[in-house]
């Protein structure tokens, strides 16, 4: 089997699998899970903020064994692309859905807290109230793009890392320890996917297609990190420094804030420790 095909398939298993796997659990469950969901995202942030900063961007650094300069330019300038081009996209999808939500004013937060806000949700229903089918596939087009700015950068992360260890066992290297820690923090993004879905009236077989596809766009990201990664060492700097710099957004500027947000408490931000600690003795414990 082909590295490139073993990518996809384990992305799949990750995106797919991992939020299909949270709308199973909500559809089954049918209860409010707030703190739960607050709790594997902060975790997961944790986690993928050790792997970013203690592998993936030194690896991007060191990819010039007679020019470090030259690595630390391209892996900062990599980064700033990849958290502005996150940050003005999702600023985007946030100015078009809060705009028409009578509940945020200058004394609600702009980030969420509450699941149907996580994913925009509450934007969609409030077309649903009162305008036509159009308006309805344009907002159900705003709530899916805010999904796949989660899932993209998170599979450019798995296949980055695949393309930056090409001898390394595809069954135990750092891209397959990746996609388990981006699959079981994709459990949570799929049980606030799910949760308002069947709120809203959504049969639940539905509901938990909707919430699986979410997770296509990983496989996308891991296809663009992979193939990027393998065209040269610049390449490769480039591509491991976007994601990274992708998901510290998508950790520091959405996922932290709504963990912390959803559930009140200093608790969140202990599984962040933890979830720090799990992947420092995931990177340097093997």
């Amino acid at each position: 089997m082909s590295v490139a095909v073993w990518v996809v398939i384990i992305t799949a298993i990750a995106g797919v699998g991992g939020t299909g796997l949270g709308g199973i659990v909500c559809a089954c469950l049918r209860k409010d899970s707030d703190k739960m969901v607050s709790l594997f995202l902060s975790f997961a942030s944790g986690v993928m903020l050790s792997i970013v900063c203690f592998d993936l961007i030194p690896e991007a650094m060191f990819q010039y064994d007679n020019s470090r300069h030259s690595g630390l330019l391209i892996s900062i300038g990599g980064i700033l692309l990849g958290y502005m081009i996150v940050f003005l996209l999702n600023n985007i999808i946030d100015m078009s859905a809060n705009r028409e939500l009578n509940h945020v004013d200058s004394k609600h937060p702009r980030t969420a807290d509450a699941l149907d806000e996580l994913i925009h949700y509450d934007h969609y229903t409030e077309h649903k109230k009162r305008d036509s089918s159009y308006d309805l596939f344009v907002a159900g087009t705003v709530m899916a793009f805010a999904i796949a700015l989660h899932n993209l950068p998170e599979g450019m992360v798995i296949g980055a890392s695949y393309a930056s260890h090409p001898g390394e066992n595809l069954y135990s290297g750092s891209g397959l320890i990746l996609a388990v820690v981006i699959g079981l923090h994709n459990i949570p993004e799929g049980m606030a996917i799910s949760v308002p879905l069947v709120s809203g009236g959504m049969p639940r077989a539905k509901a938990v297609f909707i919430t699986a596809l979410s997770g296509a766009p990983t496989i996308i990201g891991a296809l663009i990190g992979y193939y990027m990664g393998t065209i040269s060492p610049a390449s490769l700097a480039l591509a491991l420094s976007f994601a990274s710099g992708a998901m510290l957004y998508v950790v520091f500027g959405e996922l932290l804030p709504e963990s912390i947000l959803m559930w009140k408490s200093k608790i969140p931000a202990f599984a962040v420790i933890v979830g720090i600690i799990v992947g420092l003795i995931i990177i340097f414990g093997g």
